[in-house]
């Protein structure tokens, strides 16, 4: 019998969405100093959009509303996803930092598919 959780904080999807947001803070810090108000910027609001939208549709009183949070978190999944590849792209990223970080957001979206169909 699976027990249920009551802190967002406890759940793995969550975790591993702040675990997205630190590996993009980390290599975005090594992107043109230009970039900080334009590419860097967006891309740390939509790492922190994911974990910040399943934290907040869990404390939601209706599945519903769960469910419209959930689907928002990974309109930002593929938001960043995006945003790396353009990185790549530009030479900002590092082809094994493009590949890692789109690896640990296509899982990420897939949880987010598997707990919206639980729901």
């Amino acid at each position: 019998m699976t027990e249920k959780i009551h802190d967002f904080k406890d759940m793995r999807i969550w975790q591993k969405g702040i675990g997205v947001v630190k590996d993009i803070y980390k290599v975005t810090k090594r992107f043109p100093r230009e970039k900080l108000y334009g590419l860097t910027s967006q891309m740390r609001r939509s790492a922190v959009s994911i974990p910040s939208n399943i934290a907040e549709g869990f404390r939601r009183y209706h599945n519903k509303e769960y469910k419209q949070f959930l689907y928002i978190a990974m309109g930002s999944c593929a938001e960043l996803e995006t945003q790396i590849i353009i990185s790549h792209e530009l030479d900002y990223l590092h082809n094994n930092d493009k590949m890692e970080m789109i690896e640990k957001l296509t899982y990420i979206c897939q949880m987010i598919n598997k707990l919206i169909k639980k729901l």
